[in-house]
């Protein structure tokens, strides 16, 4: 299938400034040149253009937005420079498998200066003595040839690395815990503990008040009992005298 026509199918339900990756990769160039490919796709982030017989970027529009770009297993022997010029933002760029000779033609790629990531694997290049001496001391920016760093340290993969990065913000997450909820909880706590306070104020307080109206009535109880038997008293001590006098008044009677 032709450059043009896949672009046109990727585009059948949405529209290009929306697009933020596009994969062309084993379709036919035309003339070894890019077709189809316009700056209306102003958001994309991802182009891959592999196998797909490109022999110069010369066609390659303005993609400031562009973070990577694979264009391994084509023909391209030159003409780096455009890539500085129409895709500043290049952090990772696949050129293996190309007619890439010589240093002077990577020299270009200097201007890049948020390049991080080139891969030059199975290029001519690569058979040069000293081939990544030379490379690291030409581009300063860069951090990875061909998968690796100075120290023959592996690159990351870069969807491990986001899968990690989401990882770690989910756990972040657990453990703090939506946020105001403990908030809310220490809110609640010390809105119970005041109640609760105060609960039990007013339970001392109705215990005591109860307590000393107990005493009080008790006190009133034990009063009314005293006079009861006072009265009681009284009325036996009369009834005695009652009893009394009439024998009182038969003794002298009889006398």
């Amino acid at each position: 299938m032709e450059m043009k026509k896949r672009i046109t199918l990727e585009l059948r339900n949405r529209a290009p400034e929306k697009v933020t990756e596009l994969v062309l990769d084993n379709c036919r160039s035309s003339n070894g040149e890019i077709e189809g490919l316009n700056e209306s796709f102003k958001e994309l982030e991802f182009l891959s253009m592999a196998n797909v017989e490109l022999t110069s970027l010369a066609r390659l529009p303005t993609l400031s937005k562009l973070r990577k770009l694979e264009l391994s297993d084509n023909i391209i022997s030159g003409g780096l420079e455009v890539l500085a010029e129409k895709c500043p933002n290049l952090t990772y760029l696949n050129l293996s498998g190309n007619k890439i000779k010589d240093l002077s033609t990577v020299e270009a790629l200097q201007n890049l200066k948020n390049l991080k990531s080139l891969d030059l694997f199975n290029c001519e290049i690569t058979n040069l003595e000293d081939y990544r001496e030379s490379v690291f001391e030409l581009l300063h920016q860069i951090t990875y040839l061909d998968g690796f760093d100075q120290e023959d340290n592996e690159a990351p993969d870069s969807e491990e690395e986001e899968d990690e990065g989401d990882e770690d913000d989910d756990e972040d997450e657990d453990e703090a815990g939506p946020p105001g909820e403990y908030e809310e909880d220490d809110d609640e706590d010390d809105g119970g503990s005041d109640l609760g306070e105060g609960e039990e104020e007013e339970e001392e307080e109705v215990g005591l008040s109860y307590l000393m109206k107990e005493e009080i009535q008790d006190e009133e109880d034990d009063d009314d009992y005293v006079e009861e038997r006072g009265d009681e008293e009284e009325e036996g001590v009369q009834g005695e005298k009652r009893k009394r006098d009439p024998e009182d008044e038969g003794e002298e009677e009889d006398d």
